[in-house]
């Protein structure tokens, strides 16, 4: 007779570092549930075995109460909209209600420290975000903390860099066609491999610090031009001429994105939770994504 696992994740918001992070748990010890905006990803997702409900931030999952119940475990990676938060919108109370809660996380951004000049930022660098979605994650931030203070939920706030992994790279950029190498001198960018991120929430998740917050990036910011040419070597392929910043056609989000540039301290999450990154810089990371 097979027994139920004894730990319950369940993420609203089973997104692309998410999905990464529940494929790495352990099916006999862990069930895992969650959101997804589409009926087409549910109906996917849940060929894994997983327990999936439609979410899309506009009105709360279905019989909540049924979904989230013998949750130890939860995330929150869904966005906050111009009204919030949405799963604190719909279910801050079904959250605080849950008994068997052991941990939470909130999916923030590096994004929350704006405009530093290149300078570098830690865990406790004042947040001065740059511009309405920076100050979006401000505030969800302080709401969960908000839950954490005055319902004692376990939150732990992970303000992730630039993520990316399988099918989600500068390789693949290049591969498409769409690579760019923008030159606007002094620009860096901190980034974040999914294994990495992954390392990191399981290694809160063990040794739980509840009103946390921990920087997910890796070692070396770095230029973005400088990330396309790496992968262009990687691939033997002639690198896209680089064209001055001013020059460029960009849209407003991915102008936005230029406005901020900072060097992100990721100290804490190897003093405080032991995590050996796998992928130290985006040349290693990119060579073993090839690989």
């Amino acid at each position: 007779m097979s027994t139920k696992p004894a730990k319950r994740l369940f993420c609203f918001g089973l997104g692309y570092s998410v999905q990464h992070l529940a494929a790495t748990l352990p099916s006999d010890e862990w069930q895992i549930a969650g959101t997804v905006r589409s009926s087409e990803a549910r109906d996917r997702l849940a060929e894994r075995g997983w327990e999936i409900h439609l979410f899309d931030g506009t009105a709360p999952v279905e019989n909540a109460a049924s979904a989230l119940k013998g949750t130890t475990h939860l995330i929150d990676s869904a966005p906050p909209s111009a009204n919030g938060d949405p799963v604190l919108l719909h279910h801050a109370k079904d959250i605080a209600n849950l008994s068997e809660l052991a941990w939470m996380g909130y999916l923030s951004t590096t994004g929350v420290y704006g405009d530093r000049g290149g300078d570098w930022v830690d865990e406790d660098s004042d947040r001065t975000p740059s511009g309405p979605r920076g100050q979006r994650r401000v505030d969800a931030e302080d709401r969960w903390l908000d839950l954490w203070r005055h319902e004692n939920v376990p939150v732990h706030l992970f303000r992730l860099a630039g993520i990316y992994g399988p099918g989600r790279s500068a390789l693949d950029t290049v591969r498409q066609g769409r690579a760019r190498r923008l030159l606007k001198p002094g620009q860096v960018f901190s980034r974040i491999h999914i294994d990495d991120i992954a390392a990191v929430l399981r290694a809160s998740m063990d040794a739980p610090k509840p009103g946390r917050a921990y920087n997910l990036c890796d070692d070396e910011a770095a230029p973005p031009q400088d990330v396309i040419t790496e992968a262009c070597r990687l691939l033997d392929i002639d690198p896209p001429r680089e064209v001055p910043f001013e020059e460029a056609e960009l849209s407003d989000m991915a102008r936005s994105f230029y406005r901020d540039n900072k060097r992100v301290s990721n100290t804490r999450i190897k003093e405080e939770l032991g995590v050996a990154l796998a992928w130290p810089n985006y040349r290693e990371g990119l060579k073993g994504l090839l690989s």
